[in-house]
């Protein structure tokens, strides 16, 4: 199995429902694909202008004051005290990272990759890469022995589902029991909805209350891009055991695996700053409470979706059918086909429009 064995991209077969959406006399909301709309905040561009002088090669391990500031972060944000630079690493955004981490690892063929029920189809891209199985599964009792690697997402991307810390500890448990790296993609954590993660952090795999003082075997894996809107900076971290985080970083530099120097100097900067990523929360906050209620009210019922950047619904036909209805009044969605086999009947709704473009889906929702 190699790259050129790999399906077709799964986003083209909606080009046509994209078409028939855009003939909508007041133009196309796009409510598909989760990519920021809001503006990067003023004080990580200017950082990254003022770090345009980048005639020497970054460091792939990142500079020492991102790698402080990544860790400074787990602990004031994720409450994950005690991270130092040997547990962190910068990365060129996170989906290079979740394609390539089986083969960072050195898995092969006879080895298995798991990856939640409704899953980023990266996952399974990337156990495809080597040769490896995919296995799709939610129960960690149910992981098989020749796992190797072993993907939780929380919030979830589709369906927004949130781990609490002892689903997380289970999590752990299992995968220290078969011998399998844990990895935890955790990038739409600063984005907690319905109770109780509406008035407390969502967990990190690496809190203490998870993995109590040993981080063997487990990582986090974070991104910028949706607290941040720095989709478009390729700005993402790990963090975790330190003997994976150092042969991650030897494969990185052997392969050229480094963020821009700007753009470190850009993470580093947004990392220390709260404000923009509260302000960004309400943003979406009032977009969620827009579009939630037209959503339900339109027919659709609302699956998990507690936290994270879109809403996981379903009518109960075939997720096509939906996507096709959804065209003709103008909104384009994801099919639930794409994250899996197991939700035929989904789609994904992004938070990621504008104001404007949310209230207007709504009011065609509305009818």
């Amino acid at each position: 199995m190699g790259v050129a064995d790999l399906a077709d991209y799964p986003w083209d077969a909606v080009a046509p429902y994209a078409e028939r959406a855009r003939r909508h006399p007041d133009g196309i909301v796009d409510l598909s694909i989760g990519s920021p709309v809001d503006p990067t905040p003023a004080v990580v561009a200017a950082a990254l202008a003022d770090a345009t002088d980048a005639h020497a090669y970054p460091q792939t391990a990142g500079t020492p004051a991102l790698r402080e500031a990544i860790a400074e972060w787990y602990h004031r944000r994720r409450g994950v005290p005690g991270l130092s630079a040997e547990n962190v690493l910068p990365t060129v955004g996170s989906k290079e990272l979740v394609a390539l981490l089986p083969l960072l690892l050195g898995l092969g063929p006879g080895d298995a990759v798991v990856h939640p029920r409704a899953a980023y189809p990266t996952y399974e891209v990337g156990a495809r890469l080597v040769g490896a199985e995919a296995v799709a599964s939610d129960d960690p009792g149910q992981w098989p022995s020749h796992a190797r690697l072993i993907w939780i997402n929380s919030p979830g991307n589709p369906d927004g589902r949130v781990l609490s810390t002892d689903g997380l500890r289970d999590a752990v448990t299992r995968a220290r029991e078969i011998g399998a790296v844990l990895a935890s993609d955790e990038c739409y954590a600063e984005l907690g909805w319905d109770a109780p993660w509406d008035a407390q952090p969502v967990p990190s795999v690496l809190d203490p209350r998870v993995v109590g003082d040993d981080l063997a075997g487990v990582l986090s894996v974070y991104s910028l891009s949706k607290q941040s809107n720095l989709a478009g900076y390729r700005a993402a971290f790990l963090a975790g055991d330190p003997t994976l985080v150092e042969r991650l970083l030897t494969g990185r530099k052997h392969l050229g695996l480094i963020p821009p120097a700007p753009v470190q100097r850009a993470m580093t900067v947004a990392l220390g700053d709260d404000e923009h990523v509260a302000a960004q929360r309400a943003l979406y906050a009032r977009r969620r409470a827009v579009l939630k209620p037209a959503i339900e009210a339109a027919g659709f019922a609302i699956d998990r979706s507690e936290g994270g950047l879109y809403l996981w619904a379903t009518e109960g036909r075939d997720a096509w059918e939906s996507v096709g209805r959804l065209a003709e009044l103008g909104i384009l969605v994801g099919p639930g086909h794409f994250y899996g086999t197991h939700y035929p009947d989904h789609v994904r709704f992004s938070l990621t429009a504008t104001d404007e473009r949310i209230a207007a889906a709504a009011a065609r929702l509305a009818g």
